[in-house]
Formats: C-alpha cells, structure tokens, sequence
C-alpha cells in the first residue's frame, strides 16, 4: 500500500499543479484577489503531497520492499542504512522525485514567506512554477515512475551502484538539485515579470535572496562531487572536464553573472534587460545538464538514465521552457525601460566587466560541451573534447576577471576613481608581487606562469581584505572606531569580502595541485617502500576483510618523514559480488592543507599489487575557498535588507517661485 499511496499522491501533486498553473494567471487577468491566492494554497498542498510521495519511496527503501522495482534495482537488504536512505536518490527515477520535491519546497517557501511580494506578481510566479512543476510530474509518471511494482517480487535486491555508496554521494545530489532547481525560482522571477510587463529595483531585490541559496548550495554541490571524485574514484584527480561536470558549472557561471547583475539593478536601476536574460539562461542551464545526465546521449560515472523515451521527452520540456521564455523575452523586452545610467569606470562598469567574463567563460564551456555532440548528431564522427581545450580558453577569461575583482567594490557608484582604486590596491598588489618571488625562490620547475597564479590569488584576497580595511578606517584612527564601524556595515558587505577571499584561495589550491602534485605507481609486495616528496611510504601486509554487502582488500601502510612515524595509511579495494563491481577506497593522510594520497590497484601473478601514491600540495585549498565563499553567500543572505523592499528612490523636491 505504501508505493500505491506514494504514486497517488504525485498523481494529486501533479492536479493541484494544473491548478496552480492556472487559476492564478485567471485572476490576475481579472484582478480578482482571491483567485489569485488559489496559487499560494495549491503551493503548500503540492509541497505536502510531493513530500508524501518522496517520504513512501524512502519508507519502502528503508524496508527493503524487492516487490517495487526501484527498490530492487538499486537496493539489498544488507546495504547499511545511510545508503538504503540515498539509494533513492541514486538512480534515475528516485532523483527525478527529489528534482520535484526540491521545486515544490522551493515553491512552498516563495507562498509561505512571499507575503511582502505584490499578489499579482507572486500570482504569476507561483503559476510559472506550477508549469515547470507539471512538467515534470508527468515526465514521471509517463516514463518515470518511482513506484511500478513487480509481478513476482524477488527474494533480493540487486544492491545500488557501488561507486554510490558513499557518504559523499549522500550528500551531493541533493545539495546540487537544490543549486539546480533554486534557479527556477529566479527563471519564474523572470517570466512573472515578462508576463506583467514591469520590473523594477524592488523585483531585484526580491529575486536576489532565493538566486543567492541556489549560488550557495550549487557551489557546496559542486565542491562535495569535485572531492567525492577526487577520494572515490582513485585516480587522484579532482576535475575532468566531463560533460555532466560541466553541465553544472555552467549554471554556476551564469548563476554568478546573475547575482551581480541583480546587484546592479538594485542598487541603480539599470542593466533590467540584461538581468532577465541572465534569469532565464541560468535555469535554462540546469534544464540542459538534466537533459544531459538523462537523455542517454552521455555515458558518464554520473549519468543514469539511458533510455531514449526518456531524453525525447525532457528535450521536449527543454525545448518548451527554453524556446517559450526566450520567444517571451523577445516579445517584451522592448517595451521594458532600460534603467539608469553610469559610466564605465564605476562600480557599475566593473561589474558589467565581471558579467562578460562569466559569461563569456560559460559560452565557452558550452561550445566545449556540446560540440562533439551535435557533430557526432549530424554527420557520425566521434571527437573527444577534453581538459587541454578547456585549460586553454577558460583560464584566459578567468584569470583577468580574478585580477578585476578587487578593484569593483573599491569603486563608486555611477561614476569611479579606478587611479584611486589602484591606489588603495597597492598593499595588496605588493603582497602578491611578494609572494610570486617567494614561490620562484622555493620551487623549482612547473608552469611558468604558476607563481604569477599563486601571486594573483593572494592579491585577491588581500584586495578583498583591503576593501574591509577602506571601509573600517583600520589604519585611520583608533582601534575602537574600526571595530565600531566593522559592526555597523551591512553583512552583505562582509559576505562579499568573504567570497572573493575564497575564490582567491581556491585559485591558490588549484595552482598548487596541478603544478607542483608528485605522483608515483609502482608494483609493491610486503615489506617494499615507496618514496615520494621526501616521504616513505613502507607496505606492511595486505589482508581480506567482510564488509555488510562486500569483501574488500585492505593494504597497510607505514608513512615516516625524515625517519619519523607521522601516519598509518589503509587504503583498499571493495569487491561487490552482488552487483559483479569493484571500487577503490583512497586512503588520505593530512598534513595542513596538504595530501599524501594512496589508492590499490589489481593484484599481479607475482604476489605484488600495484599502487598509485601521490602528494598533493595545498589541495584542501580548493575545497576550502569553495566553502569560504559559500559562507560569504550566507553572510549576505543574513542581510534584513534582503527581506525588506527595496527603499523607494525620493522624490525630487518642487521649489516655489515666489509669484513676480
């Protein structure tokens, strides 16, 4: 009974979706209030239904029901709880569940705190959302459904993917989906405000909190997969340039451009167009990785589904929600105004300057990405676009927008000082001039272009820090003062110091790991030592061990630096019999910010086994910036000024003449 509920309550999720897609946009054309608040009591059943049902398919996960075919395809009964939990979001059909359940919260939340939003305006959103909604809903229970049962249940399950049972897969879809699917929010945002031909400072400020949680959980989303593959897989690499991988950078990309294009909105009144456009390409990006996990049309660790019904189907949603807010937007955006005025060198410039480079980098991404693609569509030829493509035309547009970004917010409103900002930079510019000779004086080979990197990554951040320091009076006056005036700026000051800090430490992380990363693969027996960066890494027994759902092989290392013990390493290799798979468990030593990385490889006839044993410098630095900045995301979404409407700009004064 508990599947045959769970598949009736989408099939009522799925009615109220209709609803809500419907009524609101009559009631807004009529003016009529209460039907244009159908949209927010539909809203929060739809969330309760959509919970109902992802909560049943959970239920019969956890119980280990082989009599639906969901649970016996990527479950077992002695699988450890945690991944019977996230085994429903490990495969096809249950992600699609978590897809809507995550849009149906996102909708829920915009009807249960969207009070200070005008009725009409959350009347269209809302009713975009529902449309989105029922999209997917049917694409579920057409081609999807989570709940069809078996006609002859099995004794057994057969066991989930084994590269998804990991805590770090337990955690990373959901935290992507809700980067993915938050989006939506901002895309509704959009077309709500095509639909009523207005959009002002105050429809930036509203849409900016609910693009800001999508930025934040899609960089943690990121972060998580890029350190999951980097632990699980054991080739020790962190990104691979693959299609799904880029499939959800470039939301990010463009999800970046959005926020600081909604920015500009808010505070000036311009850029209107520009970020409705952004809004709708942003989300019209996470419908494009979907497409791309799901069509079949990539056979990648992270794709699921290949069945071609499957991809016609999200291409026709693609296609719909694409091709109708573009074919909108073109339609009008004529009769929007284009908003205020500014000069290039000013605040507003540098962050139109950041919006080209983002998005630029993005459309770069996205040729990379599609291109082998549609080539092999049209005439059959397979080409492999790969890493070398991608290094040499992202880091040219990433790397001055990484060298502007300390000068934006040093920079006025309207009309800047950019001598001036320069000026407050010089601190921060002699650091990084310091810290490029300190590299070229304790390294030796490498890029040559990588200590200019490390110096660039420390001039961001203490750029950032500069910015807090011009604001503060840090060198100005007392200590009291500063500190007074450090509680009194606005957190989304902070949160924008914070970010940009993380992302010059991320830079730093990946500049030290792809240049200065060791790396060695060798056949070792008992006994053997393998030396790598001046550590010792001594193979002391290789053994068997029973786990809840598989045999796993374990090798016990002894790790000595200048003949000190400083770590013991069990890396290992797990053998699934159930689903005829194996996997690779890295076994990770720390040292600060530093890796020592060890992972087995297939046993040979002569008794040895190869291992691959690698040192990675500074490669927690990657992970950490994407974690600052997410933290400096936070920081601003704290900000009261995000939950109140944008301030009204006064009215200029009418002086009297006296009468002659």
């Amino acid at each position: 009974m508990i599947a045959e509920a769970g598949h009736y309550a989408l099939v009522l999720a799925l009615g109220l979706a209709l609803i809500q897609a419907l009524v609101p946009i009559l009631g807004a054309r009529l003016r009529d209030p209460a039907l244009m608040d159908v949209a927010r009591s539909t809203a929060l059943a739809q969330m309760v239904f959509t919970l109902g049902a992802f909560g049943a398919l959970v239920a019969l996960h956890v119980t280990s029901d082989f009599s639906v075919v969901n649970v016996y395809e990527n479950s077992h009964s002695l699988k450890p709880l945690i991944y019977k939990i996230s085994g429903v979001w490990g495969n096809h059909e249950g992600s699609m569940l978590l897809w809507v359940l995550i849009l149906a919260l996102f909708g829920g939340m915009v009807a249960a705190f969207g009070n200070n939003l005008p009725l009409s305006l959350r009347a269209h959103v809302l009713a975009v959302q529902a449309w989105i909604a029922s999209a997917f809903y049917l694409f579920i229970l057409i081609t999807s459904n989570p709940f069809a049962r078996i006609a002859n249940p099995p004794i057994e399950g057969r066991d989930l993917n084994p590269l998804l049972q990991d805590i770090g897969l337990a955690v990373h879809p959901p935290m992507l989906y809700l980067g993915y699917v938050g989006f939506s929010i901002s895309f509704s945002f959009a077309v709500a405000a095509l639909i009523e031909g207005r959009i002002d400072a105050a429809w930036a400020r509203w849409v900016r909190p609910w693009t800001l949680v999508a930025w934040i959980f899609l960089t943690l989303g990121i972060a998580m997969g890029s350190y999951w593959a980097y632990y699980e897989l054991g080739w020790g690499g962190w990104w691979f340039w693959d299609p799904v991988e880029n499939a959800s950078l470039m939301p990010w990309l463009a999800g970046t451009a959005l926020l600081h294009s909604a920015l500009v909105m808010e505070k000036r009144d311009a850029l209107k167009i520009w970020t409705i456009l952004l809004a709708i390409l942003t989300f019209s990006l996470s419908l494009l990785g979907t497409f791309l996990v799901r069509s079949g049309v990539l056979t990648s660790v992270h794709a699921f589904a290949t069945d071609p019904a499957r991809g016609v189907f999200i291409l026709l949603i693609l296609c719909f929600f694409i091709g109708g807010s573009l074919t909108l937007y073109a339609w009008r955006a004529s009769t929007l105004k284009q908003g205020g005025l500014f000069a290039p060198i000013s605040r507003e410039g540098a962050l139109v300057l950041n919006n080209l480079f983002l998005t630029t980098a993005c459309a770069t991404v996205f040729i990379g990405t599609l291109y082998p693609l549609v080539l092999e569509t049209i005439n059959g030829d397979k080409i492999s676009v790969g890493a070398p493509f991608f290094n040499l035309t992202f880091a040219p547009l990433f790397l001055p927008l990484l060298f502007a970004v300390p000068f934006g917010p040093l920079l006025a409103w309207k009309r800047g000082d950019l001598l001036g900002a320069a000026q407050r930079l010089i601190v921060a510019g002699v650091a990084g001039l310091v810290a490029v000779a300190v590299v070229l004086a304790w390294t030796r080979g490498g890029a040559v272009f990588a200590p200019l990197a490390i110096g660039l990554g420390v001039f961001v951040i203490l750029g950032a820090l500069s910015d807090l320091a011009e604001r503060t009076a840090l060198f100005g006056g007392s200590m009291s003062i500063s500190l007074r005036r450090a509680r009194g700026l606005p957190r989304s000051a902070w949160g924008t110091v914070v970010a940009h800090a993380g992302l010059g430490v991320t830079l730093i992380g990946v500049v030290c790991e792809t240049t200065w990363s060791s790396e060695r693969i060798v056949a070792m027996k008992p006994g053997d030592v393998a030396v790598i960066s001046g550590y010792n890494a001594t193979l002391n027994e290789v053994g068997q061990q029973q786990g809840p759902n598989f045999r796993e092989m374990i090798g016990r290392f002894t790790v000595t630096l200048d003949g000190k013990t400083i770590g013991v390493m069990t890396p290992s290799k797990r053998n699934f019999t159930t689903r005829g798979s194996s996997t690779t468990e890295a076994a990770l030593l720390t040292r600060g910010a530093s890796q020592l990385y060890i992972s087995l490889g297939d046993a040979n006839a002569d008794g040895s086994i190869a291992v691959r044993i690698y040192h990675k410098p500074l490669v927690l630095f990657i992970w950490l910036g994407a974690v600052i900045m997410a933290c400096g995301g936070l920081l601003s979404l704290s900000d009261r000024r995000l939950r109140v409407g944008a301030p009204k700009p006064a009215k200029a004064v009418r002086v009297l003449q006296p009468a002659e």
